[in-house]
């Protein structure tokens, strides 16, 4: 996706936290609030419970292309936030939860 696309700022990303609704699934958190552009936004974080900075980055990898699948709505920013595991779940069911939290949010266009 376009950099215009990605959340990138710490005020960003306070304000989705702060003003946002969060679902969760065992291997990833989404919080979603309402946008203030006109096309979606997204960014990814990963802490440290994941594990160290090589599973952290392949953890945020993974959901980034997972994002991808989706046609996302223009309505919403969101945050999603790997949970331990993820880097080494099945690509099904990552997506499968990613589909499930996008629904549950409606941030599918």
């Amino acid at each position: 996706m376009n950099r215009k696309n990605r959340l990138t700022s710490t005020t960003e990303f306070r304000r989705v936290r702060r003003t946002g609704k969060s679902y969760a699934h065992p291997l990833v958190l989404l919080i979603a609030s309402p946008s203030i552009g006109e096309y979606p936004r997204y960014g990814v974080t990963a802490n440290r419970a994941v594990g160290g900075a090589v599973r952290r980055n392949r953890a945020k990898r993974r959901m980034r292309a997972a994002l991808q699948e989706f046609e996302l709505s223009p309505e919403k920013d969101l945050i999603l936030v790997a949970r331990p595991g993820l880097d080494e779940a099945p690509w099904s069911e990552l997506v499968a939860a990613v589909n499930n939290l996008l629904k549950k949010a409606g941030a599918i266009g």
